[in-house]
């Protein structure tokens, strides 16, 4: 009579390896989490008028503003320079933040799951 329920036996020497698997890659994922909050993405505007610096922990670290472009009378363009500068250098971190986390989990992104990346 065969048995029912329970698992085969080589069933569990695979979920141990899972297991390890799934460890390797968190602690790959917590180091590479790590240097990305260490880097900074500085991006321009303004044909360089304009330079922001942001952290991979999403904080604006350096805003630089050449003279030029501090005019008075024109604030509207300063400030849509410096929201331009921001949102690029977001950009650039967002894009290697998330091409640093694909590389660790080949895709399983994609999967659904309830992964955070």
């Amino acid at each position: 009579m065969a048995k029912r329920g329970g698992f085969s036996g080589g069933m569990p020497g695979n979920m141990n390896n899972l297991m390890k698997q799934a460890q390797k890659m968190q602690r790959q994922m917590e180091e590479t989490t790590k240097e990305l909050e260490d880097k900074e993405y500085t991006a321009t505007a303004g044909g360089g008028a304009v330079s922001v610096t942001v952290s991979g922990k999403k904080e604006v670290t350096a805003v630089k503003l050449s003279q030029e472009v501090v005019d008075p009378d024109d604030i509207e363009m300063l400030e849509d320079l410096i929201m331009a500068a921001t949102n690029e250098a977001f950009r650039q971190m967002e894009e290697d933040s998330s091409s640093a986390m694909a590389k660790l989990t080949g895709g399983l992104g994609g999967l659904g799951g309830g992964f955070p990346f």
